[in-house]
Protein backbone atom coordinates (compact mmCIF):
# COMPACT_ATOMS: atom_id res chain seq x y z
CA UNK A 1 0.00 0.00 0.00
CA UNK A 2 1.28 3.48 -1.06
CA UNK A 3 2.49 5.87 2.25
CA UNK A 4 0.27 8.11 1.15
CA UNK A 5 -2.47 6.01 3.26
CA UNK A 6 -0.65 6.60 6.27
CA UNK A 7 -0.44 9.55 9.02
CA UNK A 8 1.65 8.60 11.44
CA UNK A 9 5.06 6.59 10.21
CA UNK A 10 8.24 5.71 12.93
CA UNK A 11 11.24 4.43 11.99
CA UNK A 12 13.42 2.97 14.16
CA UNK A 13 12.75 5.83 17.22
CA UNK A 14 15.16 5.87 20.53
CA UNK A 15 15.56 8.09 23.08
CA UNK A 16 18.85 8.28 25.53
CA UNK A 17 18.49 10.09 28.34
CA UNK A 18 21.22 11.12 30.76
CA UNK A 19 20.27 10.03 34.65
CA UNK A 20 20.26 13.12 37.09
CA UNK A 21 21.42 15.67 33.96
CA UNK A 22 18.53 18.55 33.00
CA UNK A 23 17.45 18.42 29.28
CA UNK A 24 18.91 21.01 26.92
CA UNK A 25 15.86 23.20 25.58
CA UNK A 26 16.96 24.21 22.14
CA UNK A 27 14.85 27.26 21.28
CA UNK A 28 16.02 28.22 17.67
CA UNK A 29 17.44 26.93 14.60
CA UNK A 30 21.16 28.25 15.99
CA UNK A 31 20.58 26.38 19.35
CA UNK A 32 19.77 23.16 17.24
CA UNK A 33 23.40 23.71 14.90
CA UNK A 34 25.63 24.55 18.08
CA UNK A 35 24.18 21.51 19.84
CA UNK A 36 24.67 19.26 17.02
CA UNK A 37 28.14 20.76 16.74
CA UNK A 38 28.75 19.82 20.38
CA UNK A 39 27.67 16.46 19.99
CA UNK A 40 29.79 15.21 16.70
CA UNK A 41 32.81 17.29 18.09
CA UNK A 42 32.68 15.23 21.94
CA UNK A 43 32.10 12.14 19.59
CA UNK A 44 35.01 12.59 17.41
CA UNK A 45 36.97 13.50 20.58
CA UNK A 46 35.89 10.22 21.78
CA UNK A 47 36.50 8.68 18.20
CA UNK A 48 33.55 6.92 18.20
CA UNK A 49 29.63 7.98 18.10
CA UNK A 50 28.40 8.10 21.96
CA UNK A 51 26.98 5.14 23.27
CA UNK A 52 24.72 3.88 26.39
CA UNK A 53 27.38 3.98 29.51
CA UNK A 54 25.88 3.55 32.84
CA UNK A 55 24.70 7.36 33.97
CA UNK A 56 22.42 6.93 30.59
CA UNK A 57 18.57 5.34 30.12
CA UNK A 58 17.08 4.20 26.84
CA UNK A 59 13.29 5.74 27.31
CA UNK A 60 12.57 4.09 24.01
CA UNK A 61 14.45 1.78 21.60
CA UNK A 62 14.31 0.76 18.00
CA UNK A 63 10.51 1.67 17.75
CA UNK A 64 8.97 1.24 14.56
CA UNK A 65 5.64 1.36 13.40
CA UNK A 66 3.11 2.85 10.94
CA UNK A 67 -0.41 4.34 11.62
CA UNK A 68 -3.04 4.08 8.66
CA UNK A 69 -5.14 8.06 7.99
CA UNK A 70 -8.14 7.76 10.02
CA UNK A 71 -7.33 4.75 12.64
CA UNK A 72 -7.33 4.99 16.55
CA UNK A 73 -4.30 3.46 17.88
CA UNK A 74 -4.06 2.58 22.10
CA UNK A 75 -0.62 2.55 23.64
CA UNK A 76 -0.47 0.70 26.54
CA UNK A 77 2.75 -0.34 29.32
CA UNK A 78 3.47 -0.45 32.22
CA UNK A 79 4.95 3.16 33.83
CA UNK A 80 8.69 3.52 32.64
CA UNK A 81 7.54 1.83 29.57
CA UNK A 82 8.00 4.67 27.01
CA UNK A 83 4.61 5.04 26.37
CA UNK A 84 4.68 9.61 27.17
CA UNK A 85 8.31 9.71 25.70
CA UNK A 86 6.89 8.26 22.60
CA UNK A 87 4.01 10.54 22.39
CA UNK A 88 6.38 13.22 23.10
CA UNK A 89 8.42 12.98 20.49
CA UNK A 90 5.71 12.56 18.37
CA UNK A 91 4.40 15.76 19.06
CA UNK A 92 7.51 17.60 18.78
CA UNK A 93 7.99 18.11 22.16
CA UNK A 94 11.47 16.52 22.49
CA UNK A 95 13.69 15.20 19.81
CA UNK A 96 14.48 11.56 18.99
CA UNK A 97 18.36 10.67 19.79
CA UNK A 98 18.24 8.49 16.79
CA UNK A 99 15.44 7.39 14.04
CA UNK A 100 12.63 9.45 12.96
CA UNK A 101 8.81 10.44 12.98
CA UNK A 102 6.64 11.81 10.65
CA UNK A 103 3.23 12.95 11.09
CA UNK A 104 1.22 13.68 7.86
CA UNK A 105 -1.33 16.62 8.98
CA UNK A 106 -2.22 18.84 11.61
CA UNK A 107 -1.49 17.56 15.29
CA UNK A 108 -3.15 18.13 18.22
CA UNK A 109 -1.78 17.23 21.30
CA UNK A 110 -2.87 16.86 24.84
CA UNK A 111 0.29 15.68 26.88
CA UNK A 112 0.33 17.05 30.75
CA UNK A 113 -2.30 19.81 31.33
CA UNK A 114 -2.03 23.29 29.82
CA UNK A 115 -0.02 22.19 26.64
CA UNK A 116 0.82 25.27 24.41
CA UNK A 117 -0.92 27.54 26.24
CA UNK A 118 0.56 30.81 27.34
CA UNK A 119 0.27 31.75 31.19
CA UNK A 120 -0.15 35.54 30.88
CA UNK A 121 -2.65 35.39 27.88
CA UNK A 122 -6.61 34.93 28.74
CA UNK A 123 -8.30 31.85 27.70
CA UNK A 124 -10.06 33.46 24.49
CA UNK A 125 -6.23 34.28 23.34
CA UNK A 126 -5.16 31.12 23.85
CA UNK A 127 -7.51 29.18 21.88
CA UNK A 128 -6.96 31.41 18.79
CA UNK A 129 -3.15 31.22 19.50
CA UNK A 130 -3.44 27.23 19.39
CA UNK A 131 -5.96 27.52 16.16
CA UNK A 132 -3.03 29.53 14.54
CA UNK A 133 -0.29 27.15 15.54
CA UNK A 134 -2.81 24.18 14.19
CA UNK A 135 -2.27 26.10 10.67
CA UNK A 136 -6.63 27.64 10.71
CA UNK A 137 -7.45 30.90 9.44
CA UNK A 138 -9.43 33.30 12.53
CA UNK A 139 -12.64 32.19 10.83
CA UNK A 140 -12.54 28.78 11.35
CA UNK A 141 -11.53 29.17 14.93
CA UNK A 142 -14.42 31.77 15.29
CA UNK A 143 -16.87 29.07 14.10
CA UNK A 144 -15.60 26.53 16.64
CA UNK A 145 -15.23 28.95 19.15
CA UNK A 146 -18.98 28.46 21.03
CA UNK A 147 -18.66 24.93 20.94
CA UNK A 148 -14.75 25.14 22.41
CA UNK A 149 -16.18 27.51 25.23
CA UNK A 150 -19.37 25.45 25.97
CA UNK A 151 -17.80 21.87 26.23
CA UNK A 152 -14.93 23.51 28.37
CA UNK A 153 -17.67 24.94 30.84
CA UNK A 154 -15.03 27.84 31.39
CA UNK A 155 -17.48 30.54 29.81
CA UNK A 156 -17.53 32.35 32.94
CA UNK A 157 -13.34 32.91 33.19
CA UNK A 158 -12.35 33.05 29.15
CA UNK A 159 -11.33 36.31 29.63
CA UNK A 160 -9.01 35.84 32.48
CA UNK A 161 -5.26 34.89 32.06
CA UNK A 162 -5.06 30.89 32.01
CA UNK A 163 -2.08 31.46 34.97
CA UNK A 164 -5.01 31.81 37.53
CA UNK A 165 -6.81 28.84 36.04
CA UNK A 166 -6.94 25.78 38.28
CA UNK A 167 -5.30 22.38 37.10
CA UNK A 168 -9.52 21.57 36.30
CA UNK A 169 -9.80 24.33 34.30
CA UNK A 170 -6.92 23.80 32.68
CA UNK A 171 -7.40 20.08 31.50
CA UNK A 172 -11.11 21.70 30.48
CA UNK A 173 -10.22 24.32 28.63
CA UNK A 174 -6.78 22.44 26.77
CA UNK A 175 -8.75 19.13 26.00
CA UNK A 176 -11.61 21.23 24.35
CA UNK A 177 -8.98 23.21 21.77
CA UNK A 178 -7.13 19.87 20.95
CA UNK A 179 -10.38 18.20 20.34
CA UNK A 180 -12.24 20.42 18.82
CA UNK A 181 -9.92 22.75 16.66
CA UNK A 182 -10.07 20.26 14.19
CA UNK A 183 -6.33 18.66 13.92
CA UNK A 184 -6.39 15.52 11.66
CA UNK A 185 -4.02 13.88 14.10
CA UNK A 186 -4.94 14.00 18.11
CA UNK A 187 -2.30 12.69 20.51
CA UNK A 188 -3.85 12.45 23.92
CA UNK A 189 -1.75 11.00 27.18
CA UNK A 190 -3.43 9.55 30.43
CA UNK A 191 -3.52 13.95 31.05
CA UNK A 192 -7.53 12.98 31.37
CA UNK A 193 -7.02 10.90 34.78
CA UNK A 194 -6.80 14.51 36.45
CA UNK A 195 -10.28 15.14 35.19
CA UNK A 196 -13.09 14.41 37.49
CA UNK A 197 -15.36 11.49 36.61
CA UNK A 198 -18.32 13.35 34.61
CA UNK A 199 -15.62 15.12 32.90
CA UNK A 200 -13.60 12.26 31.85
CA UNK A 201 -16.85 10.29 30.48
CA UNK A 202 -17.49 13.99 28.45
CA UNK A 203 -13.79 13.59 26.71
CA UNK A 204 -13.72 9.84 26.13
CA UNK A 205 -17.20 10.42 24.16
CA UNK A 206 -15.83 13.25 22.23
CA UNK A 207 -12.32 11.24 21.88
CA UNK A 208 -14.83 8.68 19.93
CA UNK A 209 -16.94 11.34 18.33
CA UNK A 210 -13.06 12.72 15.90
CA UNK A 211 -11.92 8.69 15.90
CA UNK A 212 -15.61 8.05 14.24
CA UNK A 213 -14.85 11.25 12.17
CA UNK A 214 -11.97 9.61 10.09
CA UNK A 215 -9.14 11.55 12.37
CA UNK A 216 -6.29 10.05 13.56
CA UNK A 217 -6.03 9.05 17.18
CA UNK A 218 -3.30 8.03 19.12
CA UNK A 219 -4.40 7.05 22.70
CA UNK A 220 -2.32 6.52 26.32
CA UNK A 221 -4.05 5.25 29.09
CA UNK A 222 -3.71 2.68 31.70
CA UNK A 223 -7.84 2.21 31.53
CA UNK A 224 -8.39 -0.87 29.75
CA UNK A 225 -12.06 -0.01 29.12
CA UNK A 226 -11.12 3.03 27.62
CA UNK A 227 -8.86 1.28 25.41
CA UNK A 228 -11.04 -1.12 24.10
CA UNK A 229 -13.91 1.47 23.49
CA UNK A 230 -12.08 3.84 21.97
CA UNK A 231 -8.96 2.17 19.99
CA UNK A 232 -8.93 -0.19 16.46
CA UNK A 233 -5.77 -1.43 17.54
CA UNK A 234 -3.13 -1.06 20.53
CA UNK A 235 0.30 -0.94 21.02
CA UNK A 236 1.93 -2.42 23.70
CA UNK A 237 5.36 -1.16 25.05
CA UNK A 238 7.84 -2.44 27.87
CA UNK A 239 10.85 -1.13 28.72
CA UNK A 240 10.85 1.09 25.49
CA UNK A 241 10.67 -1.30 22.97
CA UNK A 242 7.76 -2.87 21.05
CA UNK A 243 6.25 -5.85 22.24
CA UNK A 244 3.01 -6.22 20.69
CA UNK A 245 0.55 -4.66 18.10
CA UNK A 246 -2.66 -6.29 17.67
CA UNK A 247 -6.91 -5.79 17.82
CA UNK A 248 -7.07 -3.98 20.64
CA UNK A 249 -8.63 -6.77 22.22
CA UNK A 250 -6.02 -9.16 21.69
CA UNK A 251 -3.72 -6.93 22.72
CA UNK A 252 -5.21 -5.76 25.90
CA UNK A 253 -5.55 -9.50 26.81
CA UNK A 254 -1.93 -10.05 26.17
CA UNK A 255 -1.20 -6.66 28.36
CA UNK A 256 -2.78 -8.49 31.16
CA UNK A 257 -2.26 -12.04 30.91
CA UNK A 258 1.28 -11.09 30.42
CA UNK A 259 1.62 -9.93 34.28
CA UNK A 260 3.23 -6.11 32.90
CA UNK A 261 0.91 -4.61 35.74
CA UNK A 262 2.24 -6.56 38.64
CA UNK A 263 1.44 -3.96 41.05
CA UNK A 264 -1.50 -5.86 42.45
CA UNK A 265 0.44 -7.53 45.32
CA UNK A 266 1.69 -6.03 48.37
CA UNK A 267 3.93 -6.79 51.01
CA UNK A 268 4.48 -4.98 54.45
CA UNK A 269 7.93 -4.00 55.68
CA UNK A 270 9.20 -3.99 59.27
CA UNK A 271 8.89 -0.82 59.89
CA UNK A 272 5.10 -0.73 58.09
CA UNK A 273 3.42 -2.80 61.19
CA UNK A 274 2.70 -1.31 64.42
CA UNK A 275 4.68 -3.24 67.20
CA UNK A 276 1.16 -3.29 68.97
CA UNK A 277 0.26 -5.81 66.14
CA UNK A 278 1.90 -8.66 68.11
CA UNK A 279 1.04 -11.62 68.34
CA UNK A 280 -0.84 -10.71 64.33
CA UNK A 281 2.42 -9.88 61.80
CA UNK A 282 0.88 -9.08 58.33
CA UNK A 283 3.00 -10.40 55.33
CA UNK A 284 1.73 -9.55 51.62
CA UNK A 285 -1.99 -8.64 50.13
CA UNK A 286 -2.63 -10.06 46.53
CA UNK A 287 -4.93 -9.46 43.81
CA UNK A 288 -5.00 -13.15 41.15
CA UNK A 289 -6.97 -13.58 38.12
CA UNK A 290 -8.79 -16.83 36.52
CA UNK A 291 -5.54 -18.13 35.50
CA UNK A 292 -3.75 -17.33 38.87
CA UNK A 293 -1.40 -14.09 37.61
CA UNK A 294 -0.98 -11.68 40.43
CA UNK A 295 -1.78 -7.95 38.09
CA UNK A 296 -3.59 -4.91 39.48
CA UNK A 297 -6.00 -4.71 36.14
CA UNK A 298 -8.97 -7.40 36.27
CA UNK A 299 -11.92 -7.84 34.07
CA UNK A 300 -15.32 -7.52 35.80
CA UNK A 301 -16.60 -10.68 33.95
CA UNK A 302 -13.95 -12.95 34.88
CA UNK A 303 -13.59 -13.98 39.06
CA UNK A 304 -11.08 -12.03 41.35
CA UNK A 305 -9.00 -13.89 43.90
CA UNK A 306 -8.18 -11.44 47.06
CA UNK A 307 -5.28 -13.28 49.10
CA UNK A 308 -4.02 -12.42 52.15
CA UNK A 309 -1.29 -13.64 54.00
CA UNK A 310 -0.36 -13.11 57.88
CA UNK A 311 1.57 -14.91 60.18
CA UNK A 312 1.08 -15.37 64.21
CA UNK A 313 3.49 -15.54 66.23
CA UNK A 314 1.07 -17.32 68.87
CA UNK A 315 -2.43 -18.97 69.31
CA UNK A 316 -5.26 -16.53 69.00
CA UNK A 317 -9.07 -17.06 69.70
CA UNK A 318 -11.79 -15.62 68.00
CA UNK A 319 -9.44 -14.32 65.02
CA UNK A 320 -10.80 -12.49 61.72
CA UNK A 321 -9.09 -11.34 58.75
CA UNK A 322 -10.67 -9.57 56.20
CA UNK A 323 -10.96 -6.12 53.77
CA UNK A 324 -12.97 -3.44 53.33
CA UNK A 325 -13.39 -2.72 49.82
CA UNK A 326 -13.69 0.96 48.64
CA UNK A 327 -14.24 3.51 45.46
CA UNK A 328 -10.57 5.48 45.03
CA UNK A 329 -12.97 8.35 46.72
CA UNK A 330 -13.35 6.20 50.18
CA UNK A 331 -16.88 4.94 49.19
CA UNK A 332 -17.75 1.93 50.54
CA UNK A 333 -18.26 -0.70 48.49
CA UNK A 334 -18.36 -4.00 50.87
CA UNK A 335 -16.61 -5.64 53.52
CA UNK A 336 -15.86 -9.39 53.75
CA UNK A 337 -14.13 -11.43 56.84
CA UNK A 338 -12.78 -14.90 56.38
CA UNK A 339 -14.79 -15.94 59.37
CA UNK A 340 -18.14 -14.73 57.99
CA UNK A 341 -19.26 -18.53 57.43
CA UNK A 342 -20.47 -19.69 60.50
CA UNK A 343 -18.68 -22.81 59.59
CA UNK A 344 -15.18 -21.27 59.32
CA UNK A 345 -16.51 -18.82 62.24
CA UNK A 346 -16.97 -22.59 64.53
CA UNK A 347 -13.86 -24.47 62.32
CA UNK A 348 -11.23 -21.81 63.34
CA UNK A 349 -12.54 -20.24 66.39
CA UNK A 350 -8.82 -20.54 67.69
CA UNK A 351 -6.00 -20.13 65.53
CA UNK A 352 -2.39 -21.94 66.54
CA UNK A 353 0.93 -20.25 65.62
CA UNK A 354 2.20 -20.72 62.20
CA UNK A 355 1.94 -18.95 58.83
CA UNK A 356 -2.03 -18.49 56.89
CA UNK A 357 -2.96 -17.24 53.54
CA UNK A 358 -6.57 -16.34 53.98
CA UNK A 359 -8.22 -16.48 50.70
CA UNK A 360 -11.57 -15.55 48.74
CA UNK A 361 -13.00 -14.73 45.51
CA UNK A 362 -15.62 -11.71 44.50
CA UNK A 363 -17.94 -13.69 41.77
CA UNK A 364 -17.50 -12.99 37.89
CA UNK A 365 -19.97 -10.04 37.10
CA UNK A 366 -20.22 -8.31 40.32
CA UNK A 367 -18.21 -5.38 40.24
CA UNK A 368 -18.47 -2.40 38.19
CA UNK A 369 -15.46 -1.02 35.92
CA UNK A 370 -13.37 2.03 37.57
CA UNK A 371 -10.56 1.90 40.49
CA UNK A 372 -10.75 0.22 43.76
CA UNK A 373 -8.92 0.14 47.22
CA UNK A 374 -8.70 -2.60 49.43
CA UNK A 375 -8.43 -2.02 53.22
CA UNK A 376 -7.01 -4.84 55.47
CA UNK A 377 -8.44 -5.73 59.05
CA UNK A 378 -7.43 -8.13 61.53
CA UNK A 379 -9.18 -8.39 64.79
CA UNK A 380 -11.05 -10.36 67.66
CA UNK A 381 -14.64 -8.64 67.46
CA UNK A 382 -15.25 -5.96 70.08
CA UNK A 383 -12.18 -7.15 71.81
CA UNK A 384 -9.23 -6.01 70.11
CA UNK A 385 -7.91 -4.95 66.86
CA UNK A 386 -4.31 -6.03 66.12
CA UNK A 387 -3.81 -4.58 62.43
CA UNK A 388 -5.52 -2.27 59.78
CA UNK A 389 -4.83 -0.16 56.90
CA UNK A 390 -7.31 1.38 55.62
CA UNK A 391 -4.95 1.24 51.52
CA UNK A 392 -3.26 -1.58 51.45
CA UNK A 393 -3.34 -2.13 47.55
CA UNK A 394 -5.36 -0.73 44.69
CA UNK A 395 -6.52 -2.51 41.44
CA UNK A 396 -8.81 -1.88 38.07
CA UNK A 397 -11.44 -3.68 37.10
CA UNK A 398 -12.54 -3.45 33.23
CA UNK A 399 -16.77 -4.17 32.90
CA UNK A 400 -16.06 -4.84 28.59
CA UNK A 401 -18.63 -7.49 27.98
CA UNK A 402 -20.30 -7.19 31.44
CA UNK A 403 -24.22 -7.39 31.55
CA UNK A 404 -25.37 -3.91 29.88
CA UNK A 405 -22.11 -2.94 27.93
CA UNK A 406 -23.98 -2.93 24.76
CA UNK A 407 -25.35 0.56 25.94
CA UNK A 408 -22.50 3.13 25.81
CA UNK A 409 -23.74 5.11 28.53
CA UNK A 410 -21.35 4.65 32.11
CA UNK A 411 -23.43 3.35 35.03
CA UNK A 412 -22.79 4.45 38.41
CA UNK A 413 -21.82 2.73 41.70
CA UNK A 414 -19.13 -0.13 42.32
CA UNK A 415 -21.03 -2.92 41.45
CA UNK A 416 -22.35 -4.63 38.01
CA UNK A 417 -24.46 -7.28 38.88
CA UNK A 418 -26.26 -9.77 36.21
CA UNK A 419 -29.40 -9.50 38.12
CA UNK A 420 -32.64 -11.48 36.26
CA UNK A 421 -35.25 -10.08 34.78
CA UNK A 422 -38.30 -11.27 33.45
CA UNK A 423 -40.50 -9.58 30.47
CA UNK A 424 -44.12 -10.72 30.16
CA UNK A 425 -46.90 -9.11 27.75
CA UNK A 426 -49.88 -8.72 28.65
CA UNK A 427 -52.73 -7.69 26.26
Amino acid sequence: MANDSYSVIVKNIGKRYKIGAAQERQDTLRDVLVAGARKIGSAFKRGKLAKATDDHIWALRDVSFEVKQGSAIGIVGRNGAGKSTLLKVLSRVTEPTEGYGELRGRVGSLLEVGTGFHPELTGRENIFLNGAILGMTRKEINARFDEIVDFSEVEKFIDTPVKRYSSGMYLRLAFAVAAHLEPEILVVDEVLAVGDADFQRKCLGKMGDVAESGRTVLFVSHNMSAILRLTEETIVLDKGRVIKRAPSAEAVDFYLNRGMSKLGERYWEDDEVPANAVPFRPLAIRVVDKDGVVSDSMRSVDPITIEIDYELEQDITGLRVGFYLNSTRGEAIFTSFDTDSETLFKQYNMRAKGVYTSRCVIPANTLNEGRFVLGVNASSYRVRRYFQDDQALSFSVDASGAPGTHWPEPRPGGVRLPLAWDIQEKG
